[in-house]
């Protein structure tokens, strides 16, 4: 008997250990690729995934203030945090197919293990430049908030894909081009190809995320610009603000239309 796909997971999800988590969400999105996951939903997904001791996670108003970006110090605690957003992204996304996918069926599960499997590879090419700068995962503190925006969306799947996808994932469409000139103006440029593979990547995550939500919209009979904008309203503690990377967006299914309201 075959394992089912919510049972793979939430086993990956549990993982504490990073690199184990990279490979546990590497797996599942191989072996649901392969066939050997059945599309069955037996077991709940955590409220909390697992997480290493280390970092410590911090409320938003403790973290500590960022070094001067060409400073050494300053390169390792950019590359810490891309790091710890990698991470979390990887829960983000297992979740969310393990979370909503009996609801929206075997291509909305398929697209989000892609997402788990890119994230992870994100991570692991981050957490591999961290310690070619004498660093490594763990050795900052780190931001507490990422999983908030999850948990608070864990009962509606257009919530959660309105507020994950198409605002925080968005967000770093905006805000990747300027940490890559930062980048190479350091003169890193191997860090410079990570970012760009990461910009890439996102671009198709948020457009996964936009293209089932329009979906989920059309079932409704609901305006797309006018549920979107809803939920954010009701579900995103932070403000969806310029500037925006209109060309990346645009690429991802995100129209100027329906952001520019909400800015």
């Amino acid at each position: 008997m075959q394992q089912t796909v919510s049972a793979a997971i939430r086993a990956a999800m549990l993982e504490c250990d990073p690199q184990a988590k990279v490979m546990a969400a590497r797996k599942v999105a191989r072996d649901w690729r392969l066939g050997r996951l059945d599309f069955a939903f037996d077991v709940m997904m955590p409220e909390q995934p697992g997480r290493p001791e280390a970092p410590e996670l911090l409320p938003p108003g403790r973290m500590p203030r960022r070094r001067k970006a060409g400073s050494e110090r300053g390169r390792i605690a950019l590359w810490h945090a891309l790091a710890h957003i990698e991470f979390v992204a990887i829960d983000l996304a297992l979740d969310m197919a393990g979370r909503f996918g009996a609801e929206m069926g075997e291509r909305f599960v398929g697209d989000f293990l892609s997402v788990a499997a890119d994230e992870a590879m994100h991570f692991a090419l981050i957490d591999r430049h961290l310690k070619t700068l004498g660093s490594h995962y763990g050795a900052l503190p780190a931001h507490a908030g990422l999983w908030s925006a999850a948990h608070d969306t864990r009962h509606d799947v257009a919530a959660r894909l309105a507020v994950v996808p198409m605002v925080l994932e968005a967000r770093a469409l905006d805000v990747t081009p300027s940490t890559l000139e930062r980048v190479l103006a350091a003169g890193d440029e191997r860090g410079a190809r990570i970012l760009e593979r990461i910009l890439d990547d996102e671009i198709r995550h948020v457009r996964f995320g936009a293209n089932h939500f329009v979906a989920l919209a059309k079932q409704s009979g609901a305006a797309v610009d006018e549920l979107w904008k809803s939920l954010v309203s009701r579900h995103f503690r932070g403000t969806v603000k310029p500037p925006f990377n209109d060309s990346a967006r645009l690429a991802a299914g995100l129209s100027r239309d329906l952001y520019a309201g909400v800015a």
